[in-house]
């Protein structure tokens, strides 16, 4: 079996409906996407999926949160853009695009991440 990870970046603000804290006021973050995908065939060029395919797709989910208040774009009008949710609805969308996928992380800072998996 083989595992491909991209990763990328946006910028963002969200605020945390319901949250007691620091957090349920607006802030920002340096949003860290990683998408995992798996498989155990290659092409002819030993290739999974080449990473410009991958990055080239992220980067067209992603973009629609880039320099955006989070919490204005659906799902996260209704749904709280937590970490947990973002990689979430972010695993979905690229599944659409590549079925392969196998798991969606969503780092909001160093230190702190969110994953996703099916």
């Amino acid at each position: 079996m083989f595992e491909l990870t991209v990763e990328d970046t946006f910028h963002a603000a969200h605020a945390l409906r319901g949250y007691e804290g620091p957090c349920e006021n607006l802030h920002g973050h340096t949003f860290k996407v990683q998408v995992f995908v798996q498989g155990n065939k290659l092409n002819p060029l030993g290739l999974m999926i080449d990473f410009k395919e991958l990055k080239a797709k992220l980067g067209e989910i992603i973009s629609e949160f880039d320099h955006k208040l989070l919490n204005d774009i659906r799902p996260f009008d209704k749904k709280n853009p937590s970490s947990e949710n973002l990689a979430k609805d972010i695993y979905f969308k690229f599944k659409e695009k590549v079925p392969a996928i196998s798991k969606v992380t969503v780092w909001e800072s160093p230190t702190s991440s969110a994953s996703y998996y099916e």
